[in-house]
């Protein structure tokens, strides 16, 4: 998903991290499922399953890359198997709750208590009834990524900062002959973003918690968050075809669109960077790149300084040999995320790693997280797993031109009846 050269010396280095691993390991074969399809994830997460087999030669790590979009299906097909992964890529929250349930997912406490702790409240994401369930090994935050080259074609000299400074900037773009804003709807996540963050503009942070703690959305508020995303879709701020646009596969895709300059702004996540570099051959794009929050909702109750984001980790599942806890450390060292973090892949939740940000629009994502008053996890991920893709798929529909404002806030307490 990140593009970057890997260098023996970065192998080399991550080989002789390894070696300060430690804790107790065990013998056997550790499958491990990820989401690194392309470089340079794809070649670091196989250097460090190399590195730790060095260090730990009686454990030897089986990497399986698979596409992003298809852990929703997989991941819960394998842990009703006989033999799920040992390793795999989870993003903690009620998906992780609604696992657990299948009784393969590996309780962590006491393998990790010596070290969980420096990670901070990262790791909280990944507890469930006070149990450590998971490990994270990034955080990410959720903003505009613009092409700085298209705003100056459009005359935009700062970014907009309130709903009528970017309803502005979508007209001045327009009038110069450049997409606004690319989506990748074909996937659908991409379209939560969007009434995500309404929401969390709209509503205050403790009846976000509160709403999201009873699976109830009844609170005026997050009709008005539907009712600001019927506004901006009036506003016709996307590409044509955008129903049937994919967020990162391809250079069509949404994020090769702001790659390849042919859209000024996308919605995502601080690692759409690295997944826009295997997409373009402009080797200079991300120095035309800038970020900014999502902006302020006039009259809103919800704090402007709360984002919207999450996190990538990993559990293991009751199939793993007795190194799994050790390798998540291992993964969570400051010099796994040191090269993790210089990679621009993803913001480190190691704190000693956080120097190692070397792209400085990446280091404005991180000082912006580090003083954000409150990090909403997406409602996806925050909700069990049926209730979240219930959501989901409404706020799709709704962007397709189906349903209401009133439906998509219903949508959750529909699936949680069912759910429970």
């Amino acid at each position: 998903m990140r593009s970057i050269r890997l260098c023996a010396a970065v192998v080399a280095a991550l080989l002789v991290a390894a070696c300060g691993s430690s804790g107790t390991t065990g013998s056997g074969a550790l499958t491990w499922w990820h989401n690194g399809t392309s470089d340079p994830l794809k070649s670091l997460w196989q250097s460090v399953a190399d590195g730790y087999h060095a260090a730990h030669p009686d454990v030897t790590v089986t990497v399986d890359p698979i596409q992003n979009e298809q852990f929703q299906t997989k991941v819960p097909l394998a842990l009703q198997s006989d033999s799920p992964p040992g390793a795999y890529q989870q993003w903690g929250g009620g998906q992780l709750t609604s696992q657990i349930k299948s009784g393969k997912v590996l309780d962590l406490t006491s393998a990790v208590s010596g070290w969980i702790g420096k990670l901070g409240k990262a790791a909280e994401g990944w507890q469930s009834g006070g149990k450590q369930y998971g490990v994270p090994y990034d955080r990410h935050v959720v903003g505009f990524w613009y092409r700085k080259d298209l705003f100056a074609k459009a005359d935009i000299t700062t970014p907009p900062a309130t709903m009528a400074d970017f309803d502005a900037a979508i007209d001045k773009l327009r009038a110069a002959g450049v997409t606004p804003v690319a989506i990748g709807s074909k996937d659908r996540w991409p379209d939560a973003f969007y009434w995500d963050y309404f929401a969390v503009r709209e509503c205050s942070t403790n009846v976000v918690k509160q709403s999201i703690e009873a699976q109830k959305l009844d609170d005026p508020c997050w009709r008005k968050a539907g009712d600001d995303l019927t506004a901006l879709l009036a506003k016709k701020p996307f590409q044509e075809g955008f129903l049937g646009t994919p967020a990162q596969q391809g250079a069509g895709s949404s994020a090769g669109m702001v790659a390849n300059g042919q859209a000024a702004m996308e919605l995502q996540g601080d690692w759409e960077p690295g997944t826009m570099a295997a997409l373009t051959e402009d080797k200079d794009f991300a120095s035309k790149l800038g970020w900014f929050p999502f902006p302020s909702v006039d009259g809103g109750a919800g704090d402007p300084d709360v984002t919207l984001g999450g996190g990538d980790g990993f559990s293991c599942t009751t199939a793993a040999p007795p190194a799994c806890p050790d390798f998540l450390k291992y993964i969570s060292s400051t010099e796994v995320q040191s090269k993790l973090a210089a990679a621009g892949i993803g913001l480190p939740v190691n704190p000693d790693a956080a120097s190692a940000l070397k792209d400085a629009t990446l280091r404005q994502v991180f000082d912006f997280s580090q003083k954000a008053t409150y990090i909403q996890t997406y409602f996806d991920v925050a909700l069990p797993t049926a209730v979240g893709q219930a959501l989901d798929d409404a706020i799709a529909n709704f962007v397709a031109g189906k349903g209401t404002s009133a439906s998509v806030a219903q949508s959750v307490g529909q699936a949680a009846t069912g759910d429970r």
